[in-house]
């Protein structure tokens, strides 16, 4: 894979990982359109490397209280908003894990043909604009049930399914329990860190396994593109979702959908 393919794709990764408009369907769109090789299993784990370096840097303070207090409350110092928020954090991670490895030999053989990703990206803005429109209301993390974190989970759990976005179920099933769209972001991006550290270790293991050779230069800058973009990102999209709402990306989304099922 040439540097300016693997530069473009990690770019593509970075911007799209955490906004609500799947990541995975712009990485296999993309080098179908214009007839480039499969960028690799390292290439995957690089770029996987930069969006949970984003993620870890952005929510640092954030990360270190709630890991506190979710330690804490192990050792029976009581609870805190911050140690429950921990615990449905890693109970709403569950159905993505169990979900990866009962259905990955299906997703990689029978789900990422070009006719599921524009069903799949259609169907799910269509998700997305409907809670955002009639379902969103003015919830905080801080009133956040379990039941909530576990559905919030379950909806995460879809997103094996390429053109779903990650983010983009998260959010909308946040937003559908009441949920603003700061606080549904915030969380959805939060999920975003083991999610992804979760589907970078098994890539990992992979490439441990195989006898793929790494190309180690185009493995530090496509990490610290998707990193950098990745980052930025976070950043904007919490700073101006309350105000910019999520109708740009459902209608840009619903013109993707028709743009894979008409054209491609």
């Amino acid at each position: 894979m040439e540097l300016l393919q693997s530069s473009v794709l990690a770019f593509i990764q970075g911007a799209t990982e955490f906004l609500p408009i799947s990541s995975s369907a712009h990485l296999i769109l993309f080098p179908t359109l214009f007839g480039w090789h499969d960028q690799g299993l390292a290439f995957d784990i690089a770029v996987h490397v930069g969006t949970l370096f984003a993620s870890l840097v952005y929510f640092r303070v954030q990360i270190s209280e709630i890991a506190g207090a979710w330690f804490m409350s192990l050792l029976g110092r009581g609870t805190t908003a911050e140690s429950n928020l921990g615990w449905f954090i890693i109970v709403a991670s569950v159905p993505v894990a169990v979900s990866g490895a009962l259905a990955y030999d299906l997703v990689e053989n029978e789900l990422r043909s070009v006719t599921v990703i524009g069903l799949a990206t259609l169907l799910f803005a269509l998700l997305l604009w409907y809670a955002d429109h009639f379902r969103r209301g003015q919830r905080t993390l801080r009133e956040l049930r379990l039941t909530d974190a576990l559905l919030i989970g379950l909806g995460q759990a879809l997103a094996i399914i390429p053109g779903t976005s990650r983010s983009g179920i998260t959010m909308t099933v946040a937003l559908m329990l009441g949920l603003n769209r700061k606080e549904a972001a915030r969380f959805a991006f939060l999920l975003a860190i083991p999610a992804i550290a979760m589907a970078g270790g098994w890539q990992a293991l992979q490439l441990i396994v195989s006898d793929v050779e790494i190309n180690w230069l185009q493995f530090t800058i496509a990490t610290a593109i998707s990193a950098v973009v990745a980052y930025l990102c976070i950043h904007y999209f919490l700073a101006f979702i309350e105000k910019i709402g999520m109708l740009p990306f459902v209608i840009y989304r619903v013109l993707l959908a028709f743009f894979i099922l008409i054209i491609l």
